[in-house]
């Protein structure tokens, strides 16, 4: 009789202690906000010029190191059944200038196309029409970055299989820049920052769907040029 009221009794302390972990649980979850992630409301209330301006403050909080806490996998989450990003940014593929890193931004929240020298191509074209016209992307951004190593690479014409043709594309920069070394730094700087002019004119040349979306206003492009030294991302003049 003992031994069947002992059991009994530890059958009834097992489900209060369940019960007391459903209800803590529960509490735990009702006091957590969710994620603040990008939607169809927010991006649609955007414009070319908020989108920069988030950017911008993305940065500053980045080289302030006062950058946003989030909980990355309560975004995966969050994120799961759709993406709305405000901005495309087509930068280059540089493990020194991490697109959502520099700029504080989170999972859902920028599209990022990385390519060797930033360069422009068919298939980039393609992307931004994708991000912009069908997605409903604000801005679009070119990112280029001091000391760019494609860029040193058609200061001295360097040739190796396929990146001959990659590095082919950014030598109207490099002809539009007067004559350098790679070994200067402001030279290369320079070409830097005229290949990101040359990728603007051709994303506007090249793209009448982007051409369209950029005189109607619905759409913004700018240049920027990340410092790889001081993690500040300068955006050009229009």
């Amino acid at each position: 009789m003992r031994q069947t009221t002992f059991l009994i009794g530890l059958v009834s302390l097992a489900f209060a202690v369940s019960a007391s972990a459903l209800a803590q649980t529960s509490a735990d979850t009702a006091g957590k906000k969710a994620p603040a992630v990008q939607t169809s409301e927010s991006q649609t209330g955007m414009t070319p010029a908020s989108a920069l301006e988030k950017l911008k403050k993305g940065n500053a909080r980045f080289v302030e190191k006062n950058m946003r806490s989030r909980d990355w996998l309560a975004k995966v989450s969050a994120t799961a059944g759709g993406q709305y990003p405000f901005a495309v940014i087509l930068a280059c593929m540089d493990s020194r200038a991490p697109i959502e890193i520099i700029f504080d931004q989170g999972i859902g929240d920028v599209f990022g196309i990385r390519i060797a020298g930033n360069i422009v191509n068919d298939d980039v074209l393609g992307s931004m029409e994708y991000a912009t016209k069908v997605v409903g992307s604000k801005l679009i951004v070119v990112l280029g970055h001091t000391s760019c190593g494609a860029v040193k690479g058609a200061i001295d014409d360097a040739k190796l299989g396929n990146l001959t043709e990659l590095l082919a594309k950014i030598r109207p920069a490099v002809s539009a820049s007067g004559s350098g070394s790679a070994k200067d730094d402001a030279y290369v700087n320079k070409v830097a920052q005229a290949n990101v002019s040359q990728a603007m004119k051709e994303i506007r040349e090249k793209s009448p769907t982007i051409k369209a979306q950029l005189d109607a206003g619905t759409v913004g492009l700018v240049g920027a040029i990340y410092d790889v030294s001081t993690g500040k991302v300068t955006f050009l003049p229009d």
